[in-house]
């Protein structure tokens, strides 16, 4: 390949890379021109690093709070979301700290690792919100599931009334949210919502 051709390869995968902290699927690369060839060549002499299978990161790309959730979208095929209590955490909701990832992903969806939290199926795509690198459940949805998933009720309370006194949900949008998830998360969602005086 010509130097020029090299350059514009190299162009196409950073400008993909910095949409997505820094990393890049094995199939983004080879779209961007890089051969199956050619990544074993840049993980072998340390200019990418393996993140997992068909995932790397570009060398010293500076570190970002989203990175891991990126990292397991890109893993899901990019067809994840992230939802539940991880996407409490990217709202800056209440105190939860997962030390797993929740995703949400596709019912035929068949790949599984043991730091992340499957949910099936997709929200719809009304429920999802893009960032940079990722796409997340609204807070509204991310409320509801976990309601739905029975996280303690303290803590859902807390995040439901910090959602409402930040402007980031109201009580029709949660209810509407928990109702379309069924009984679980609609009594989840109506007790934090009397917890709030709402």
């Amino acid at each position: 390949m010509s130097p020029s051709g090299q350059r514009t390869n190299r162009r196409a995968l950073f400008q993909l890379a910095a949409r997505q902290h820094g990393y890049v699927t094995a199939a983004q690369a080879r779209d961007t021109g890089y051969s199956y060839q050619a990544q074993k060549y840049h993980v072998d002499h340390g200019n990418w690093v393996r993140a997992d299978r068909g995932v790397f990161r570009l060398v010293d790309w500076p570190a970002h709070p989203a990175d891991h959730l990126v990292r397991w979208v890109l893993w899901s095929g990019a067809v994840g979301v992230v939802s539940h209590a991880s996407a409490l955490s990217v709202h800056d909701l209440g105190d939860l700290d997962p030390a797993r990832v929740h995703l949400s992903v596709p019912a035929r969806f068949r790949r599984s690792a043991p730091e992340i939290v499957l949910h099936r199926p997709l929200p719809p795509e009304a429920d999802i919100e893009d960032r940079e690198g990722f796409r997340v459940t609204t807070p509204s949805r991310a409320l509801a599931e976990c309601a739905q998933a029975r996280i303690e009720q303290q803590w859902l309370d807390g995040a439901v009334a910090e959602a409402l006194s930040r402007g980031l949900t109201t009580p029709r949008r949660l209810r509407a949210a928990a109702t379309e998830l069924g009984p679980t998360a609609e009594l989840g969602a109506q007790t934090a919502l009397a917890a709030a005086g709402r």
